[in-house]
């Protein structure tokens, strides 16, 4: 299962309470170059690596997608951890941007793409000023790329409203017991 979305959209959040909750479901965890925001660990959240590992992450084809994410760090998904996840036959999730699932859906037709929409275009804007983790340029350098980001859930197998956190991921969860539930009438 891939799960893409906007910034601030809560997909952080959301795999949070996945990760508390549902520990049969594994997590990956992505590489990138910026620095940890607070409370942040090293191996649990991201891989926090230099630009010159990242690249030789890339040039060694261990990175099953990356992108370089607003036009400053770059983001990867560690490929080995991925594949053997799915060789155990857990049910595996990817927390990735855009971009990613795009790449991830090229090499990976057969996976599950989710897109996480905020309820609101306000509301988004809300809870990336709320979280406070960004300089005003780099939250509309932020809000620039998400305007894009909306315009692509049509490209993704279903779409989930994050209006209420445990709602939206229990309804991951669900979906990766049944992708395709059947329709009320």
């Amino acid at each position: 299962m891939v799960l893409a979305g906007p910034t601030a959209v809560g997909k952080g959040t959301v795999a949070a309470y996945v990760r508390e909750h549902h520990p049969e479901v594994w997590l990956s965890v992505s590489a990138t170059t910026r620095p940890p925001r607070p409370g942040e660990v090293h191996g649990e959240h991201y891989y926090f690596v230099s630009d010159e590992e990242f690249a030789r992450l890339e040039r060694e084809g261990e990175l099953l997608e990356s992108a370089v994410v607003h036009g400053r760090a770059s983001y990867g998904t560690p490929r080995e951890p991925v594949l053997r996840a799915l060789a155990e036959g857990r049910p595996a999730m990817l927390e990735i941007d855009l971009q990613g699932a795009r790449q991830v859906r090229a090499s990976m037709p057969d996976a599950y793409f989710v897109f996480l929409a905020p309820p609101s275009w306000d509301e988004l804007v809300l809870r990336l000023v709320g979280r406070g983790t960004e300089s005003e340029e780099e939250r509309e350098v932020r809000l620039a790329t998400a305007r894009t980001e909306l315009a692509a859930a049509e490209e993704f197998d279903v779409v989930i409203v994050n209006d209420d956190v445990a709602r939206a991921a229990e309804e991951l969860v669900s979906l990766m017991v049944d992708p395709h539930p059947a329709k009320e009438s």
